[in-house]
């Protein structure tokens, strides 16, 4: 096995913006996201448009969310984005409408090669299909669609794409039996 050696990284991650723009984003996540405060979805819908996610109709965002990068973010119409949802979303993130994203569901975009000494990045996007539920706690990893209809139950690893019509659960996701 090969061993990471750290000091050696360098990130190759294209940010997307410039760090005028992401250090602007990163103050008004923190005023208008982060905290517990009860800002109408409409509010934090407005500022992720500006910030160049592109955002449907009837969603609602709850506090404490975090977004890595609005700008790689596009969510359909009456998508749910619960209290403490993390998005790493260093690739793009894509939510179908009708969609629920619950508490503190992490959609993570990237990762790091174990088995190269510089642990390189590797990046891939997520897709959330229409009609589709994360629930609580689960965790989304890099380059996993989650299908039409389907759920994802509360605390589960998805490490694969999910079909449609399908719910898995556990560590890995598995689907679940009748």
């Amino acid at each position: 096995m090969n061993q990471i050696e750290l000091h050696n990284y360098r990130s190759n991650l294209d940010r997307g913006a410039s760090r005028f723009t992401e250090y602007c984003w990163l103050i008004i996540r923190a005023v208008f996201f982060i905290v517990p405060l009860p800002f109408p979805s409409c509010v934090r819908v407005a500022w992720l448009r500006f910030f160049g996610a592109t955002v449907g109709n009837g969603v609602v965002i709850r506090s404490g969310v975090w977004i890595a990068f609005p700008w790689r973010l596009f969510v359909g119409d009456h998508v749910w984005i619960g209290e403490q949802v993390m998005m790493l979303n260093l690739d793009e993130v894509v939510v179908e409408t009708n969609c629920c994203i619950s508490q503190r569901a992490f959609l993570c975009t990237g990762s790091h090669r174990f088995d190269r000494p510089g642990f390189d990045l590797v990046t891939k996007s997520i897709e959330i299909k229409e009609g589709s539920w994360v629930a609580a706690q689960a965790f989304v990893a890099p380059g996993v669609t989650i299908g039409p209809n389907s759920m994802c139950v509360a605390g589960s690893v998805v490490l694969k794409d999910v079909p449609p019509n399908t719910t898995v659960i556990g560590n890995p996701a598995r689907p679940k039996s009748s």
